[in-house]
């Protein structure tokens, strides 16, 4: 029997690679050290990722990286050069007298009911990241990635606050369609810097963007199904760069006769830590499962094409690093998050969300660029298009973590 007429299940997996990049604030540092360490193993070739999804901060490597496709090592340097000269300001205003507003503003919209001022749209203004953007990026440049045939998709992912969707605007090919299902769209649009600050949204810290009739926030909101959008757009393999070491989602308390209950400020960061990373693992888990299916009665899902999946995520806990750095925060920020009660490890947990710090940034840089060098056989493999037949399924390998490394899923 001829390759072209084995059973779906049976074929080998395609050689189109998407990149998916998850948010995780300040964390997504990290994704930028394996780029490197990816840029560095495969020197010379043009871009490896014909299909980028972003959501989150993570959409702001995605909207680099694709805009600058047809030269793809120099965009991974310049994320690098960014990222590791980050300082708080240059993404939201955490200074005395901006935050001295926002309080104020807050304040008297509670004591008033909304009368003398309306509810504040968020905590932070982060117009310094917009204009940061708008200096560093040229939209144009997506256009001619595409045309050159550097880039098949780039898709930014955002939640409509209108219809509660989790919508993914993606620009490509002319011939990828856009698609509906439940509850996720995605939308062909001429991409710009609206839809990429609309992806950053997070509720309550940024505040949403107007696109069209529609105000939109963070992508990661109603995305049940993260790895959807990069398989819609036609990618066969999967790389995954997460922001949280396997297991790191929980905190282990000390032993004391009671518990205390949470804070606010360590509720906030499961909250974000909840919405940027469970996600994903969820998805990859139930990917799991239907891998299972395709392979043993492929005739129960018919029509169904096999992705290969490799996930990578950070071998150390980054709430550790996190409390090595936390007083470089700026003294406001410190002082808020004393207040909202956010400290110890859980405290560190949202800290790590918002130190836009260099070093914090240059330290998870560093240790993406070591993770990715130390799977270097795995991702040469997995890019280079080494045949993936069968389902792979890999246990957890201490804390870096490869559960569920290899899979084999579909839309």
């Amino acid at each position: 029997m001829s390759e072209t007429a084995l059973p779906a299940a049976r074929t080998p997996i395609g050689q189109t690679v998407g990149l998916v990049l998850p948010g995780g604030g300040a964390r997504a540092a990290y994704q930028v050290g394996v780029l490197k360490a990816i840029s560095e193993l495969m020197p010379g070739v043009p871009n490896p990722f014909p299909v980028i999804v972003g959501t989150s901060a993570g959409a702001v490597a995605a909207a680099v990286l694709a805009t600058e496709a047809f030269q793809w090592h120099k965009a991974v340097a310049s994320l690098e050069r960014v990222w590791a000269n980050f300082h708080v300001p240059q993404v939201f205003k955490a200074d005395a007298l901006s935050m001295l507003r926002a309080g104020a503003h807050w304040a008297l919209s509670l004591v008033s009911g909304g009368l003398l001022l309306p509810p504040p749209i968020a905590l932070f203004d982060n117009s310094p990241l917009r204009e940061l953007l708008e200096r560093n990026m040229d939209w144009s440049h997506l256009k001619h990635s595409v045309d050159t045939g550097a880039l098949k998709a780039l898709a930014l992912c955002a939640t409509s606050y209108s219809s509660a969707s989790s919508v993914a605007f993606f620009q490509g090919a002319p011939e990828l369609p856009e698609w509906k299902r439940q509850q996720r769209i995605g939308r062909r649009a001429e991409l710009n810097l609206d839809h990429l600050m609309a992806s950053i949204g997070v509720p309550f810290l940024f505040p949403p963007v107007a696109i069209g009739n529609e105000y939109y926030g963070d992508g990661a909101q109603r995305q049940l199904w993260p790895l959807s959008p990069a398989i819609h757009l036609g990618a066969d393999r999967l790389l995954i760069i997460g922001v949280r070491a396997e297991g790191a989602a929980g905190v282990t308390p000390r032993p004391r006769t009671v518990q205390e209950a949470p804070t606010a400020g360590q509720l906030f960061g499961y909250m974000l830590d909840t919405l940027f990373m469970d996600q994903i693992y969820a998805n990859i888990e139930h990917v799991a499962r239907l891998n299972q299916i395709v392979e043993t009665a492929p005739q129960a899902l018919p029509g169904m094409h096999k992705v290969a999946t490799l996930l990578i995520v950070p071998s150390v806990d980054l709430r550790l690093i996190t409390t090595r750095h936390i007083m470089n925060l700026p003294r406001t920020l410190r002082t808020l998050m004393r207040v909202m009660g956010a400290r110890g490890t859980a405290g560190a947990q949202l800290a790590s969300y918002l130190l836009f710090e260099q070093q914090f940034t240059c330290e998870l840089i560093a240790l993406g660029y070591a993770d990715g060098m130390a799977r270097r056989e795995d991702l040469l493999g997995f890019l280079g298009g080494q045949p993936l037949n069968e389902t792979i399924m890999l246990p957890a390998l201490g804390p870096g973590g490869r559960e569920a490394a290899l899979q084999i899923s579909f839309p």
